[in-house]
């Protein structure tokens, strides 16, 4: 069953949600509204759950010493609107009407530069691991909470970063259930 979340339209913020400002964001060009949902898988390091790594990522101020894998990223600058923890717990780095550096080069039904007119959601998680069923509610939560707030995406209007990025980025992998999602979106929009 999917949680309930709703939308501040004017300050693009989801509820209930921590909210922790990332520096990596813009505005969107000029006209452009969310039109699409990206769904990523993100762990750092990779293959590890927990602690404040992501949130550290996403705000600049990861310690690129505190592990090895941390000097293969070092200087990159990105988040995402949303982060969904394994617990379940959400933490938003950038309103929905702000464009987040979460798409890189990319492409969805011929659209260029996905950052400009999308959201994207991370999922603390990686390819091969299955995500947490209480990921899967929450995440059926918000993308429904979204869709009233912006009612130009529906479910077709939801891809994969690998869907979009295809060559150079597999997440969030064969471990994501779409369907256990799809299934989620419909039962939500059968009881409202």
């Amino acid at each position: 069953m999917p949680h309930k979340f709703s939308i501040d339209r004017a300050r693009g913020l989801l509820r209930p949600a921590e909210y922790i400002a990332s520096p990596n964001r813009d505005p969107r060009p000029a006209g452009e509204a969310p039109s699409m949902i990206v769904i990523h898988g993100i762990s750092l390091p990779p293959g590890e759950f927990g602690g404040d790594h992501i949130t550290a990522l996403f705000t600049n101020t990861l310690d690129f010493d505190a592990h090895p894998y941390f000097r293969e990223i070092r200087g990159l600058e990105v988040s995402a609107h949303v982060l969904i923890r394994r617990d379940g717990s959400v933490i938003q780095y950038v309103p929905f009407n702000e464009r987040a550096w979460h798409a890189g080069e990319s492409c969805f039904r011929g659209r260029h530069r996905c950052n400009d007119f999308s959201i994207g959601i991370e999922l603390e998680g990686e390819d091969q691991t299955p995500y947490e069923e209480r990921q899967y509610a929450v995440l059926a939560g918000i993308i429904e909470a979204i869709r009233t707030a912006y009612p130009a995406i529906s479910a077709r209007e939801c891809a994969a970063h690998s869907d979009i990025a295809p060559g150079r980025k597999t997440d969030p992998g064969p471990a994501f259930d779409w369907l256990r999602l799809y299934d989620s979106l419909e039962s939500g929009s059968r009881r409202t």
